[in-house]
């Protein structure tokens, strides 16, 4: 199947790893021109050199989605290298988890920011641009998480705040042939998951509540993304889709 994707150009942020680097290369094997942006300079720059050696198109553009000069620096870029933007996925974003009574606020700001604050710039620097060109696709990466979540008000407010932000881009922005929508991963066996101290129970109590019976993978969310960014999904937004192996509460 034609995603119309060629000659697209894709910022994903948060790409060099997990979700994100899954989520870029799958753009590009799709004909986009992918920009890899994160905060982390070598994984970032090692992501690009993997794919450009693949014969895909991919720039770095090593940036903090929370500072709105690097954020119009990202931009900016994007539109000498390439031309364009056409599609923005909101990926940048982690856990720093802890009980409601022992979260510090630098454990709240720090979530909220890079989620919340750094899609709110990104996605208003790219918007004059889409509308400019009247094409458009944005797609946050929210999570099964924002059901609530213990030991995840930071996160589940941030996911939750992403839904809310598609829901309102999608209707303010798409008399501009310009789409929004969120997808919401369940469990994923990534690098920072596996990472993760507890992972062991994390993934034992999201396969006996899922009724898909394996974890998810990277590859799975980018399937999601390829199909909501493609001109196959141009009649779809302000919708949420959970790649999640059926389990949501």
């Amino acid at each position: 199947m034609d995603l119309g994707l060629t000659g697209k150009t894709a910022i994903v942020t948060g790409s060099a790893r997990g979700l994100g680097a899954a989520t870029a290369r799958r753009l590009a094997i799709e004909g986009a021109h992918v920009i890899i942006t994160d905060i982390s300079a070598e994984s970032a720059h090692r992501l690009t050199r993997a794919l450009t050696a693949e014969g895909l198109s991919a720039h770095c553009i090593v940036a903090d989605v929370t500072r709105n000069d690097d954020v119009t620096r990202l931009v900016d870029e994007t539109l000498s290298v390439f031309g364009g933007v056409h599609v923005l996925v909101n990926n940048a974003g982690f856990p720093r988890d802890a009980y409601l009574v022992d979260m510090t606020d630098q454990d709240w700001d720090a979530v909220i920011d890079v989620m919340l604050k750094g899609a709110f710039l990104t996605t208003r620097a790219v918007m004059p641009q889409m509308i400019k060109q009247r094409w458009g696709r944005v797609i946050n990466i929210s999570s099964r998480a924002h059901f609530g979540n213990p030991t995840q008000v930071n996160y589940a407010t941030a996911k939750a705040g992403l839904i809310g932000m598609a829901k309102a881009i999608a209707i303010e922005e798409g008399r501009y042939g310009i789409t929004a929508n969120c997808i919401a991963p369940g469990f994923m066996d990534t690098e920072m998951i596996q990472a993760l101290p507890t992972y062991e129970v994390i993934k034992e109590r999201a396969l006996r509540s899922q009724p898909v019976k394996r974890p998810g993978a990277p590859d799975d969310v980018a399937d999601a993304v390829a199909f909501l960014a493609s001109e196959r999904a141009s009649f779809i937004s302000g919708e949420v889709l959970h790649v999640t192996g059926g389990r949501y509460g």
